[in-house]
C-alpha cells in the first residue's frame, strides 16, 4: 500500500512531463507540414 505514495505521483509527473514535452513540439512548429519530408525524400536533386 505504501509503494501508491510513490507511484501516483510519479505517474502524474510523468505524464505532466509527456504533455509538456508535446505541447513544446506543436509550438515550435514540429507538426506543420508533415508531408513536406516525405516530399523532399522523393524529389530528385
Amino acid at each position: 500500500m505504501d509503494i501508491l505514495f510513490i507511484l501516483i505521483p510519479l505517474s502524474i509527473a510523468l505524464s505532466l512531463l509527456i504533455l509538456g514535452g508535446l505541447a513544446w513540439a506543436v509550438w515550435r512548429g514540429q507538426f506543420e507540414s508533415v508531408d513536406a519530408e516525405g516530399e523532399r525524400i522523393l524529389a530528385n536533386d
